[in-house]
């Protein structure tokens, strides 16, 4: 019989409405599991930052002792570390507000909507999620905790913002974990540690929409083992709410209905250019194209019809460096903070400070252009495919903050094809399809029309069946 961490969040969840398990009882189980490959000290795999083991068993009884109520009833996850939970520390990656920085610890009396979305669906938080300093850059070490790190291979960090969501589902620490994306931070730790991720259209999820940031960048979505238990978590935070601005995405729900559906005559274009390439040297990995090749091969065999995408947008990187300035911007940290945060949030908050207004409106006018040219360009198709990552996992502490800008360019020619996504608006999911010669998965990335998560979830469970890709890292079956 399997254990339960190698159960899907689906069997799970219909093992817990049996009966057969109790939500005490999965509990239990992985918080064992946390306890043996995450203990929170440098041998870990730096997922948690924060366990609440106490308060998740006792949400655990009282949930076993009601009726099964809601899509994620019983089920346990972690909340990302830049998400507020009543009466649990909340670091946000920063020593800030880590347990001896400046502020002392910084517990929350009230929660942030996200957290109340997945607490009436069902969930159980297990506890806090590792992040980077404010989720600013694409690779999660910190202050505050050790690194998140690849469970295939722990010399290497698991990539970020969301590193420490994607580990934990890789190890069977959760099943399945809420993150955000602004820039690819759902999608670069996904695809680094061989699991889903799912970034949805912009104004999808009511309680992370993206619209009230800075060029509408960050979006709250799913991690997960599988492409169905993407889409019952998406279907989850989603959670059949109005959506709060006259731009949000239209519904096409439950999207766990997408997973087993056949999209039918579907058109999927494929390219390996990404918009830095004129001003970022990006040297796609063997394995990352010979992944996309597979792809292509496996959509094209079922049925899809498959073309070559001749794009080649300019000035990408201009705009996308005053968006992500000025996010940073919006920080009001004095100058007694800004010297212990570290240098690269103390970069990117000062340069964002120093944007003009004619230069943070010129870059919102050029995103807004480059939005609808994406749109334009891939319209005749119904997903885009693309390598998820140009480069292989690196090793911890290759992004050195002591040079910001070059530090930047590393995280660029790694994840080339992440941000411009978020630019845009659009939705893209991430999905393993192949394996390294040392047995590390491999990931692919699927970008849909405007609302089109329903299509680009049905291919990517397409792939999902045809490679393949399954079981976790070796010590940690």
């Amino acid at each position: 019989m399997a254990e339960l961490h190698e159960l899907t969040a689906l069997e799970q969840r219909d093992a817990l409405r049996r009966g057969d398990v109790s939500p005490r009882e999965l509990v239990a189980h992985y918080l064992e599991r946390i306890r043996r490959f995450d203990d929170g000290h440098e041998g870990g795999l730096g997922a948690f930052v924060e366990v609440t083991g106490d308060a998740a068993l006792v949400r655990a009884e009282a949930l076993g002792d009601a009726e099964p109520c809601g899509a994620l009833w019983g089920l346990a996850f972690g909340d990302k570390d830049l998400v507020a939970r009543a009466g649990v520390p909340t670091r946000y990656g920063s020593r800030l507000h880590g347990l001896h920085g400046l502020h002392g610890g910084f517990v929350p009396t009230a929660s942030d909507p996200e957290a109340l979305v997945l607490d009436e669906a069902g969930g159980i938080s297990l506890g806090k999620t590792n992040t980077p300093e404010f989720g600013l850059v694409g690779y999660t070490e910190s202050d505050v905790a050790p690194p998140a790190r690849d469970p295939w291979d722990a010399r290497n960090g698991a990539g970020g913002s969301s590193g420490g969501a994607a580990v934990a589902v890789a190890a069977g620490l959760v099943s399945l974990a809420p993150a955000s994306d602004g820039g690819g931070s759902i999608r670069i730790p996904a695809a680094t540690v061989g699991v889903v991720g799912l970034k949805p259209s912009r104004g999808r999820v009511a309680v992370g929409s993206g619209m009230t940031g800075v060029g509408g960048l960050a979006v709250t979505g799913p991690i997960a083992r599988t492409v169905a238990d993407a889409a019952l978590l998406l279907d989850a935070l989603v959670d059949g709410r109005p959506y709060p601005f006259a731009t949000g995405a239209p519904g096409s729900g439950p999207f766990l209905n997408a997973a087993t559906a056949d999209p039918g005559a579907t058109r999927v274009a494929v390219t390996t250019v990404s918009p830095w390439d004129d001003d970022v040297d990006i040297a796609l990995d063997p394995d990352a194209a010979a992944a996309v090749q597979h792809a292509a091969a496996v959509l094209q065999n079922d049925g899809c019809a498959i073309d070559d995408l001749a794009w080649r947008p300019r000035g990408y990187a201009s705009l996308f460096g005053v968006l992500w300035r000025a996010s940073a911007a919006r920080m009001t940290l004095s100058a007694a903070e800004l010297a212990l945060v570290r240098p690269m949030t103390a970069y990117l908050v000062a340069e964002g400070r120093r944007l003009t207004a004619p230069q943070l409106l010129s870059g919102l006018s050029a995103a807004a252009e480059f939005e609808r040219a994406t749109i334009e360009e891939f319209a005749p198709f119904d997903a885009v495919l693309t390598p998820a990552l140009a480069e292989p996992p690196q090793p911890v502490g290759s992004y050195d903050e002591s040079d910001p800008e070059r530090c930047f360019a590393r995280q660029v020619q790694y994840a080339p094809y992440s941000s411009f996504v978020n630019v845009a608006g659009l939705p893209a999911i991430v999905v393993p399809v192949s394996r390294t010669a040392g047995g590390h998965p491999v990931s692919v990335q699927l970008i849909g029309r405007p609302g089109g998560e329903a299509t680009i979830i049905a291919l990517a469970a397409r792939l999902e069946r045809a490679s393949g890709i399954s079981g976790f890292p070796p010590g940690l079956e």
